[in-house]
């Protein structure tokens, strides 16, 4: 039935083995989800965003990894749509956004004049508890709402306008910052950037990763600069994984960077011992 829907509905589908397989796949991966979440089997690891104009480190995004049954790190591409699709998405938020807030509290994120990018999913407008769990993290460990970025991607945002702008207001009254993640991938609507009040766009790392030899892209990035800046919003280009496109960043006015050339996400302990 599933997969007849995902083959676009008002069709059948013919029962395999080979389905049989995957579906027992997933069946699994949502077994182990669900046991990363009782016994506390998902880390934050850290990756630097640099300011283009004097190359000093201006924050970090928590990226998200899950253990397996080795210690070996999983990739949020494993295991996110199966979270999805299973209804875990919620709670993974929730342990993201708890873990990220304490974390600046303890490394003293808002001392050290950095913050902390946290990664949400399309999901989280749709929790109606997350915002008073936010809130209540922030009162809990002490964190300064100022040093936390708050992060979705621009396809997520589309998909429910207003609901992302109260999410947004709710945010903002908090004095929590916003990056728009993968901008230029989606729909890249001018109009609803004036509705949207985010403090960064994040440019989509597919104008980044060949920027150098690719005279498009270059031209996409400098026009995406512009309106970004002609709307009062700073620029971050992730992806930024050679000397070369550093140079072509700060060149082409793009105001933050992160990439494996800056620094590769590590583990908090590596980041701060």
């Amino acid at each position: 039935m599933y997969r007849a829907k995902e083959s676009g509905r008002n069709r059948f589908c013919v029962f395999s083995q080979e389905q049989k397989t995957h579906i027992e796949a997933q069946i699994n991966w949502e077994k182990r989800i669900r046991n990363a979440l009782d016994n506390d089997r998902f880390v934050l690891h850290l990756q630097p965003v640099i300011d283009l104009s004097n190359k000093n480190i201006i924050g970090y995004e928590a990226l998200l990894r899950m253990l397996g049954e080795k210690d070996e790190l999983i990739f949020p591409a494993e295991f996110l749509s199966i979270a999805e699709r299973f209804g875990l998405i919620r709670d993974i938020d929730r342990w993201v956004v708890c873990s990220a807030i304490r974390l600046a509290a303890e490394q003293q994120f808002s001392d050290r004049g950095i913050f902390l990018d946290i990664n949400l999913s399309g999901k989280a407008f749709a929790d109606t508890e997350l915002l008073g769990i936010i809130k209540h993290q922030f009162n809990t460990s002490g964190t300064k709402p100022g040093s936390i970025v708050f992060e979705m991607t621009e396809t997520a945002m589309m998909e429910n306008m207003i609901a992302a702008q109260d999410f947004l207001a709710a945010l903002k009254h908090m004095d929590c910052r916003f990056s728009l993640d993968d901008f230029g991938s989606g729909f890249s609507s001018f109009n609803y950037l004036r509705h949207l009040t985010v403090d960064y766009l994040k440019i989509d790392g597919s104008f980044i990763n060949d920027l150098p030899n690719n005279p498009v892209d270059q031209h996409m990035v400098k026009a995406i600069v512009e309106l970004a800046h002609g709307l009062k919003k700073r620029t971050v280009a992730e992806f930024a994984d050679s000397g070369d496109t550093l140079q072509l960043l700060r060149k082409l006015g793009v105001n933050y960077a992160q990439g494996n050339y800056i620094g590769k996400p590590r583990s908090v302990s590596e980041v701060f011992n």
